[in-house]
């Protein structure tokens, strides 16, 4: 019934007008109240409730920085996920994909355990900008599903994830969101202490891994310093049955219906261990004025890639480096209309190799400078917001026998604006992005310079009815020019085993997203539910052909298609007991992503998630918590054109945590975990490689944390 409603929304066509129509209706009852016309009766009205102040309740409310005013989550008017603090540290895994995959509408599309890149409602890759501190990682993470991020989330302080007008303070192909992890590397305010940091040691069964993190920083009033490290060391991914599904495998690669015999493995997927180390060294100048300061990180990260059964072929490791250096510097209300003005500049150097049975193949390389303004704005009567500017100077090469994309050279310029209008009880929010974009092939006479002149813009506003209900919606509408490796790619790539073929005609991405949202709060129950459609006009995707290139390889190629992306999130929290015995509390969650093609043939936007359901059972008493965590993933049925379904899978986890005090300034945070109960062999639908190498199954994390 839930997806037949979904599937029964207006099309584009009679969206603006449905929009603009309720949003007026809305705004007439908004204003009729705060002039107080409306007569009693005229509406159910619920008398204020003073709300509580205490110290703890207060540090509860999440404020999410990534947005051009500090405002809590609640008050944002599209869904903002925040994940810090003692949930991050027990959601920690190795890649930044599968630490958020417990979060509503965003998913893993995972290519063996060392790559987890997030997906957004269905959207991943360039449509979903991953960031560290407002600057992009600018790797080629973006360019084929075997790259890794080079975001380390070991050591992040919090991540955010935005949609709605604040991603247009990033970038104008965000369609899907922006993930904005935050370390602190450069430091932007003085410490309370000389000397402070953590330690935080994990150990992951399933992955055969441990892991050690360490933070330091501290300083004087004027002078603030930031050090971290960390070191990663896994085993082959154990599973919970075969590595390979043979007869989804063979539908999809019909090369491995010729062969006498598929090597297979049962319990663990082959070559899937990894390592990985990195470090940063930051400081910065501080006072009353504002900061100025800089970074230095390194990244180093060796993974494998699963095998896809035939016998002899050679294992394929990818050996990444990555070298950061950031400076930043803010100034505090330089004049009167002037807030604060916030300058960022990144320079990523970034390599990778890609080898077969430890001989050195194709070697990737990408030097990027970006640079960011920002300036905040006093408020101007009701208005307050940001301006800006940003520059990306980049340029990307493949060298070596699947040298499959041409040296290309990347310039993309960005003015934006976002605004925030206050009245009473709407707050709305609107922005706009205009982004030239130019992509030039270095000495190719075959594939043509392009230009993009990106235009996006976004209207929202939320609603606060009373202190239990508050009404949002969204109008957002984004462009993206196309990329790289979807215009230029040309050759056969092992690591993906595919022959990937792109398009250097395609014409720019537009999206058109109308989302609704309602949340309810009132004495400890709390309820959210968010209701999307995504309309994208020359929709850019990968499709497999059905075809072969030279009798092995799947030939995918880029295509354009117009595509619609509907469906909900929604979240329900219920407080069952609170006593002296300790609080019980349940939270039923969902979230569910279609995604349809005008083209001819199935009509299904390939590698899509499935409707996720759950329960979450938590039990709180003192310093110890405990957690039963159970999420059912449906048989994802609509699967791409010539690609295979994946069946339904259910996920159990179970956790407890206790935090104690070692001394006035120490504390100690102590958890483990039990992830896939059930050791279910999970396929996902999001991945490349979803008939080569599941999910991991059953395992135990444990783990501590010492803060000082």
């Amino acid at each position: 019934m839930l997806s037949h409603t979904i599937y029964s929304w207006p099309q584009k066509k009679e969206v603006t007008g449905i929009f603009f129509l309720l949003w007026l209706a809305l705004s007439f009852i908004a204003f009729r109240i705060q002039a107080g016309e409306l007569r009693e009766g005229e509406m159910l009205a619920v008398e204020p409730v003073s709300a509580p102040t205490t110290a703890d309740e207060q540090e509860l409310e999440e404020i999410v920085i990534s947005a051009p005013i500090e405002r809590k989550v609640e008050d944002q008017s599209r869904p903002v996920s925040v994940l810090a603090g003692e949930a991050l540290r027990t959601q920690m895994a190795p890649t930044i994909g599968a630490t958020l995959s417990q979060q509503p509408g965003i998913n893993n599309q995972s290519f063996g355990p060392g790559v987890g890149q997030p997906v957004i409602r269905g959207l991943s890759g360039p449509r979903v900008r991953v960031m560290e501190n407002g600057i992009g990682n600018n790797d080629v993470s973006n360019i084929s599903p075997d790259h890794a991020n080079s975001i380390e989330p070991s050591q992040a302080e919090r991540i955010e994830v935005l949609r709605g007008p604040s991603t247009l303070l990033f970038g104008s192909g965000a369609i899907g969101g922006i993930v904005n992890v935050i370390d602190n590397r450069v430091p932007e305010k003085s410490f309370e202490q000389d000397f402070q940091g953590g330690f935080n040691e994990i150990y992951n069964s399933a992955l055969q891994e441990t892991s050690s993190s360490l933070r330091m920083e501290g300083g004087t009033s004027q002078f603030a310093y930031h050090v971290d490290g960390f070191f990663r060391n896994s085993g082959n991914e154990l599973i919970g049955g075969s590595a390979i599904d043979i007869p989804s495998a063979i539908a999809t690669d019909p090369e491995l219906a010729n062969l006498p015999e598929i090597q297979n493995t049962y319990g663990y997927v082959a070559n899937t261990h990894a390592r990985a180390e990195g470090g940063t060294l930051g400081m910065s100048m501080v006072g009353d004025y504002g900061f100025a300061g800089g970074a230095y990180n390194y990244l180093q990260n060796d993974y494998g890639v699963p095998p896809i059964g035939i016998p002899g072929d050679p294992s394929v490791r990818i050996n990444m480096k990555q070298s950061k250096y950031d400076f930043r510097g803010g100034i505090d209300q330089p004049a009167e209309w002037i807030d604060r003005v916030k300058y960022k500049f990144g320079y990523t150097d970034y390599q990778h190799v890609e080898s077969e049975a430890g001989v050195a193949g194709t070697n990737w390389q990408s030097q990027s400078y970006e640079n960011r303004l920002e300036l905040s704005h006093a408020p101007l009567g009701p208005l307050r917001g940001q301006w800006g500017f940003q520059f990306l100077n980049g340029e990307t090469s493949a060298i070596g026998a699947e040298a499959i994309l041409p040296q290309t050279t990347i310039a993309n310029y960005g003015i934006f604006a976002v605004e925030t209008l206050e009245t009473d009880p709407i707050v709305y929010d609107f922005g706009l992005r205009v982004e030239p974009q130019q992509l030039t092939p270095v000495a190719s006479s075959l594939d043509p310079q392009r230009s993009f002149l990106p235009v996006s813009s976004s209207f929202s506003g939320i609603w606060k009815i009373d202190r239990t209900h508050s009404l949002s919606l969204a109008f957002t509408e984004s462009q993206r020019g196309a990329q790289a490796q979807e215009l230029y790619v040309d050759g056969a790539h092992q690591a993906t085993r595919a022959y990937e073929i792109g398009n250097p005609n395609l014409t720019m991405e537009s999206s058109y997203n109308l989302e609704m949202g309602y949340t309810f709060k009132h004495e400890g129950i709390t309820a959210e539910a968010n209701l999307f459609n995504n309309w994208v006009d020359n929709y850019i995707y990968s499709q497999y052909t059905g075809r072969l290139w030279d009798n092995q390889l799947p030939i995918f190629r880029v295509e354009q298609a117009n595509a619609l992306f509907r469906g909900f999130e929604s979240n329900l929290t219920i407080p069952l007991y609170e006593g002296s015995h300790g609080l019980i509390d349940v939270n039923l969650f969902g979230d569910y992503t279609r995604g349809t093609l005008s083209q001819a043939g199935n009509g299904n936007v390939p590698r899509m998630p499935p409707l996720r359901y759950g329960a979450q059972l938590d039990f709180t008493y003192d310093a110890c918590s405990t957690f039963l965590r159970v999420t059912r993933g449906n048989r994802q049925g609509f699967a791409g054109e010539n690609e295979t379904q994946t069946p339904g899978w259910v996920l159990m986890n179970l956790g407890v945590q206790y935090q104690t005090k070692a001394s006035a300034n120490t504390q100690i945070l102590f958890y483990a975990r039990g992830n896939n109960l059930l050791n279910q062999n999970i396929r996902n639908s999001t991945s490349y490689l979803k008939n080569y190498a599941p999910e991991p199954g059953r395992g135990v994390q444990v783990g501590i944390e010492i803060r000082f």
